[in-house]
């Protein structure tokens, strides 16, 4: 389960680094005028939400669903936990493409470093490690 879930955390976020460095040399070496989107005074607070409801919201309403739905069992079934967390997953690591946008964007310094603040949340807590997924085998009492 712990391999599973790191291969697709990897395979979501390698992108997004790669697109940042893709981003980050358009901007120098192409010098790409994003000042027409930049009029759209909506799109740097709808990205800083977006982000955090991306990176912290929907993932605490997702888990507190499955909470929901299997409040009446005794164990919880190892592949219904697998799709649980790999759902999460999926849910959270729209956050850095969210950032990724951001950064493209160049919206204001504010929300940037809110979007940047929401990925790191997102990238750093739900990443798969041994001890995360114990503890999550453990509180759903998976065997």
């Amino acid at each position: 389960m712990e391999a599973q879930l790191k291969k697709l955390y990897f395979s979501l976020l390698i992108p997004v680094i790669v697109g940042f460095i893709a981003a980050y040399a358009v901007k120098i070496f192409l010098e790409v005028d994003v000042s027409a989107i930049k009029s759209f005074r909506i799109i740097a607070p709808l990205l800083f939400v977006l982000a955090f409801a991306f990176g912290v919201a929907l993932p605490i309403l997702r888990r507190t669903l499955f909470v929901r739905e299997n409040h009446d069992q005794k164990e919880i079934k190892e592949a219904d936990l697998l799709k649980f967390e790999r759902e999460t997953l999926y849910i959270a690591m729209i956050t850095p493409y969210i950032c990724l946008v951001a950064f493209f964007l160049e919206i204001s310094r504010f929300h940037f470093l809110g979007t940047v603040l929401a990925t790191f949340y997102a990238v750093y807590y739900f990443y798969p490690s041994h001890k995360r997924i114990h503890y999550e085998k453990r509180i759903f009492r998976t065997k």
